[in-house]
């Protein structure tokens, strides 16, 4: 055999012998992602992932606005392969600046339009609905609508977020598209009066000062009610689907991305077409008592059916391009 013969059969060997490491060596790489989602809501679906794919996932957990900055701040820097939000605004945000990397059409075409990003950039996981909470031993039946918690009968018995919450940011976008800006405005007020400066950190504090009579009526998301039930099954709480002879209950979804600058865009895209698939939204059904994005897969049977209700007719990427006009106005009221 000539010499010439040796190194081409030689390189033939070194490539098939490379191929055969290429693959394995990529699966063992795990996946980074910057997520603004607790731990226990998305460690479960990851697990499942990496059962089936043998792709680790690493988690970076944080609030969603502060990850998305570092994730600005790194640029080609970051090791963040994937960006998961609680908010379609940070996801929006994200997207008009220019950090992800558009993902296949195709992969996303099974999530409806008004849940993802117009061009693809982000798609939404699992979707939750903002609604009322009361205590079933006072009379609240005349509640019907968010903007009801404006009403002075509610001083010093309402229960909010503070302002600074994504779920409070996002709601309040929702109400302005579909009532107007001094509608909102005025409902802002309101509450302020209601509430003086007794606000709460977390939903699950305003389902339990609801459940203690402290207040009779918060305003929260659908999931953080029934896990209280779960706790507490005699609770005196129930749930109030607001405005449906008008807007509509406003929703809001948790997202993911694909960081523009990721080092493994394939494997990536591998992760996000798992979990908008059925057996990822199902987990997410599972685990969060939040409503899947993909039609067809059920949500837990403990929450209102999805399509039993009316919901406000908002698209998702709005709740990031509206984000700093509802900001403004939030700042112009001085809610706490």
């Amino acid at each position: 055999m000539t010499s010439k013969r040796v190194l081409g059969a030689l390189s033939a060997l070194f490539a098939a012998t490379l191929s055969l490491f290429s693959i394995p060596a990529l699966a063992s790489d795990p996946l980074v992602v910057y997520s603004g989602r607790s731990d226990k809501f998305v460690k479960p679906v990851f697990e499942a992932f990496s059962k089936k794919t043998g792709i680790d996932v690493v988690i970076h957990s944080g609030k969603s606005t502060a990850l998305l900055n570092k994730l600005r701040v790194e640029g080609p820097r970051t090791q963040a392969d994937l960006f998961i939000s609680n908010d379609a605004g940070n996801l929006q945000i994200g997207s008009d600046l220019g950090l992800f990397a558009p993902l296949p059409a195709a992969s996303l075409a099974v999530i409806p339009a008004n849940l993802k990003a117009t061009d693809n950039s982000w798609v939404g996981l699992s979707a939750r609905a903002r609604v009322l909470v009361v205590n079933t031993n006072k009379d609240m039946s005349w509640a019907k609508s968010v903007f009801d918690l404006a009403d002075p009968r509610l001083k010093n018995r309402l229960a909010i977020t503070h302002s600074a919450n994504e779920s409070f940011i996002a709601g309040v976008t929702v109400y302005m598209e579909m009532a107007g800006k001094e509608q909102t405005k005025a409902w802002l007020q309101g509450m302020k009066a209601n509430v003086g400066t007794q606000v709460f950190n977390k939903h699950s504090k305003i389902v339990n000062a609801v459940a203690s009579g402290e207040k009779d009526i918060g305003l929260v998301n659908h999931y953080y009610i029934y896990r209280h039930l779960d706790k507490h099954p005699d609770a005196p709480i129930a749930i109030v689907l607001p405005d449906q002879s008008g807007m509509g209950v406003a929703w809001n979804v948790a997202g993911i991305a694909v960081s523009k600058y990721s080092k493994k865009p394939a494997l990536a895209q591998k992760l996000v077409e798992f979990l908008i698939s059925d057996e990822g939204q199902r987990v997410f059904a599972e685990v969060n008592r939040e409503y899947p994005t993909r039609p067809g897969v059920a949500a837990a049977p403990q929450i209102p059916a999805a399509g039993s209700y009316k919901v406000a007719d908002v698209p998702m990427s709005k709740l990031g391009s509206e984000r700093s006009a509802t900001l403004d106005l939030i700042e112009a009221v001085g809610m706490p």
